[in-house]
């Protein structure tokens, strides 16, 4: 696959997860894009909040659903949907952080990673 096949896909990848917080009403959502960073785990991080634990599986649910829809992928990993306060759902190179608003507050995950491209996107 070449450099530009890769870098739609995973353009793709992170669009449909934009669109799928946005589809549930997730709030203050956020990219964050590592690549420059030479330590990063990831290439991106995507963050955002449900008002609710119920919101935030809702939220991490339909990601896996529109994904698995559209580019017929599923996550490699999933972890939180239990509790729901940080649900963590991971596509090798994109990673998503769907928080609790009091969770997202304590851990400052933005905040750690300060360095990165930064691009907000409208909650519906």
């Amino acid at each position: 696959m070449s450099y530009a096949e890769e870098k739609s896909n995973g353009d793709l990848l992170n669009s449909l997860i934009i669109e799928a917080i946005q589809d549930v009403k997730g709030k203050n959502i956020v990219k964050l894009d590592l690549r420059h960073i030479s330590d990063a785990p990831v290439d991106y991080f995507i963050v955002c909040e449900g008002e609710s634990s119920t919101q935030v599986k809702a939220i991490s649910d339909n990601i896996s659903k529109k994904v698995k829809e559209e580019l017929d992928t599923r996550p490699s990993f999933v972890e939180g949907t239990s509790q729901a306060h940080w649900v963590l759902v991971d596509y090798f190179d994109t990673v998503v952080h769907v928080f609790h608003p009091e969770t997202r507050a304590f851990y400052q995950l933005e905040d750690l990673w300060n360095d990165a491209k930064t691009t907000q996107y409208q909650s519906l």
